[in-house]
Parts: C-alpha cells; structure tokens; sequence
C-alpha cells in the first residue's frame, strides 16, 4: 500500500508558496494504513505532469494531487489526468448549481463562466463535494490504482480529503489503522529512543517510531488490524509500557500541545499566569491566545524588548539591570515576578535571552517562572537555557516550551 502526493503549480516550485499541503495530507494517508514514498511538485505544465503521473501510476495503488482544479487557463490538473487514464471529462450538475449559487451568495467577486470548468469531473468518478469553496474533488480507480483529487488551498485541501475521501478510502483499504502519538518534553530524541529501543526493535505490530520537533520530542504508535477492538488491545499494554518507561516526560497524547496542556491545568485549578516576554516577542502570548477561551486563564503579556520597556512597564530600576545585565537569571526572575504582581495573576513568566544572529552569546536565554507557594510567600525558578547560533526561531521557540514546560510540571506538583 504505497502512495504518493503530487502537488501542482508554479507558485511552489518558484518559492512564492509554501507546500503546506503534503505533510500534513502525509500524516492522514499514513493513518489510513499506506506508506508515503514520495512527495513530487510540478509547475503548471501539461507535459510535466503527465510524465509525473505515469511514473507515478507505475509504483503506487494511491495518488493524491493537490492543485490545478480552479478555472484559469494553466489549470490543468484534471485535464491532465482526465487524459492519462483515459476518462472524458463531463460536467457534474450539481457541482455547476453549486459554483452558480457560491457566485451569487458572494459580494465579493464576480461570476465568469470559466469557473463553471471546475464542474467537469472524470467520467465515472467519486465526486468530493467541496464545502469550503468551488472547486470539487474526486475519487476514481484505474489500473489498480486510486486516485484523489484535490483543491490546492490548504482551507480547502485538508478538509476535503479528511471528511469526504478518508471514509472512502478506509472501507477501500478494508482493514483498520489506529494512530496514537505520545508528546515529550525534557528528553531529547535519543535519549527517548534509547529507552524504548527493545520495544522498536521486537515488536511490529503496533509499529513504534519516534521523532523529533523544536525543542521536544515524540513517539508514533501505528496499530494494523481487521477491527478497531483489536488494535486497541494492541496498543494498550505498550502505551502503558511506554509510560512507564518515560515517566513525566509524556505531556500529552495525540494532538496535545504545551499549550493546550497548560491551559488545562489552569483551568482544572482556576488559576491564570501572565507573561512578561523579551526575546521572544510575544510568541508565547501568541501561542496561548491561538486556543479558543485562553482568556479564561490568561491574563495578557507585556514585550519588554527593550531595557527602557522593562523599567516604564514593569517597573524594574536600570540600576538592577546594569548590576545583572539584561540576559541573566536575576532578570528573568524579576521580570516574572514583577508581571505576575502587576497584572494579578497566579503565575507568572519572564523570558530574556540573545536570540542572535551573531553576538558573545548569542542563544542564551532564562527563563523564570513565579508563583505564590502554599504558605503564602511568592517563589520563583529560572532555567537556563542555550541552544548557540541555531537561529532565531529556534532560540525563541525552545524558550517559550520550557517556560510551558516549567508551568506544566508546577500545575502538576512535578519537580521544575
């Protein structure tokens, strides 16, 4: 069972677009059960793609393309395929109502009738109605090989094969796979691998793999059986091993992130944090406020980027800061402790680093945490951290997981 994602359109090779699609359609196919062994990009040109989709038709039973199904000239996706496979194209009326009804509803564009082109679909095939534009999908088999057709805006791409192609696709496999994925922080992806290198190497079915993100790691169980009953008491006994075996290093399972995690301990203790960020610029603040009703939990953040904005803002003395300076673990501890007290939250967060590029030392950073202990006195923790000239995502991007990280184990009663 292997397939191959081939994306369409100039706007990926020349740069101008990033190929947002492939991964994380990626990630579903994988959980359907196939293996993907190719990501392949064409340009908008009829010759390319059809040497790209016969190579393609040679060594996969699945080919998903994204991309060339609007109604401009160098849309030539289905045509291409239509071709290859040698299907006519026809117009699907309900797919024309529904472009005519989408024009009228908007106020925002006009109708042409070159978008009814988007109406033409392979004869015979699955139509994917699309929700969430125009452009329709579809599913078709020849040859022994599966094809799916998709939108290339993402809004558009990832719902459509996740709702009306994956149910299609997993009564066609016709056979169960269960994805669990256990989320780690504190542990590098060695390490982790190390711990788990019997189970990766004895047991196959489920298959364990691990990987590794910005500043944690993570480990992918995939079950294979003729039912879910099954795969479930597969993957049982070895998440419970695993567990067991990484301890409070797992934060989360499946789609669990730091700060989703957070937010719920928050939330389970009706306690609010605060942050007082320089460095990193508002990211953590950001990330927070990307999960619906972080307000609930989140007092707000201040961006202390410079040492005048610590002092008006904060109210820091620059006495204190020469004394330190401004990248130092006395810093970073006023600053969480000085945002929590000013904005009256439960916990508190400073973050001061030298995200680069260049400079002495450039990657360093602390990150301190504050927060009222039980008998009342404000307490603190600062972790140092330095990731040296890996560049700036990165340095901000590890700074804000283990201020999440150092919130996570303090709400969990773990040591810091």
């Amino acid at each position: 069972m292997n397939a191959e994602i081939l994306s369409v359109g100039d706007e990926l090779l020349q740069g101008h677009t990033v190929n947002t699609d492939a991964p994380e359609l990626s990630k579903l196919i994988t959980e359907l059960g196939y293996t993907v062994c190719r990501h392949t990009v064409v340009g908008d040109d009829p010759e390319a793609l059809r040497q790209a989709v016969e190579s393609a038709r040679e060594r996969v039973s699945l080919l998903v393309t994204t991309g060339g199904l609007g109604p401009t000239y160098d849309d030539l996706t289905k045509e291409t395929l239509a071709a290859v496979f040698a299907l006519p194209l026809e117009r699907d009326a309900n797919e024309e109502q529904h472009i005519r009804a989408y024009f009228e509803r908007s106020n925002t564009c006009s109708f042409a009738e070159n978008n009814l082109k988007q109406a033409d679909l392979p004869r015979g095939c699955t139509v994917l109605h699309n929700e969430w534009g125009t452009a329709p999908g579809c599913l078709f088999e020849s040859g022994g090989v599966t094809v799916v057709m998709l939108p290339g805006p993402p809004r558009e791409c990832l719902p459509l094969f996740r709702v009306k192609a994956m149910p299609l696709l997993r009564e066609k496999a016709g056979v169960c796979i269960r994805v669990r994925e256990l989320h780690m922080m504190g542990i590098g992806e060695s390490a982790m691998a190390e711990r788990l290198s019997d189970l990766m190497e004895g047991i196959r079915n489920p298959v364990i793999a691990p990987y590794t993100r910005t500043g944690e790691c993570m480990v992918r169980l995939t079950a294979r059986a003729e039912v879910e009953e099954e795969c479930e008491l597969m993957l049982t006994p070895v998440i419970r091993e695993i567990r067991e075996r990484l301890g409070d290093y797992i934060y989360g399972g499946n789609d669990a992130t730091l700060e989703d995690t957070v937010l719920g301990l928050l939330r389970q203790r009706s306690m609010t944090v605060s942050a007082a960020e320089s460095c990193t610029g508002g990211l953590l603040a950001k990330r927070l406020t990307d999960i619906p009703g972080a307000s609930d939990c989140f007092k707000g953040s201040v961006t202390v980027y410079t040492e005048e904005a610590k002092c008006r803002l904060l109210g820091m003395k620059q006495s204190f800061i020469d004394e330190h300076g401004v990248v130092s673990a006395a810093v970073a501890d006023k600053m969480a402790r000085r945002v929590r007290k000013v904005l009256k939250s439960d916990l508190g967060v400073g973050i001061t680093g030298w995200a680069g590029p260049g400079g002495e030392n450039v990657g360093l950073t602390y990150v301190g945490l504050a927060w009222k202990s039980a008998d009342g006195i404000t307490t603190s923790c600062v972790r140092r951290l330095n990731v040296g000239d890996t560049g700036r995502d990165r340095a901000r991007t590890v700074a804000v997981n283990n201020a999440l990280d150092m919130a996570r184990r303090l709400l969990s009663g773990l040591e810091i």
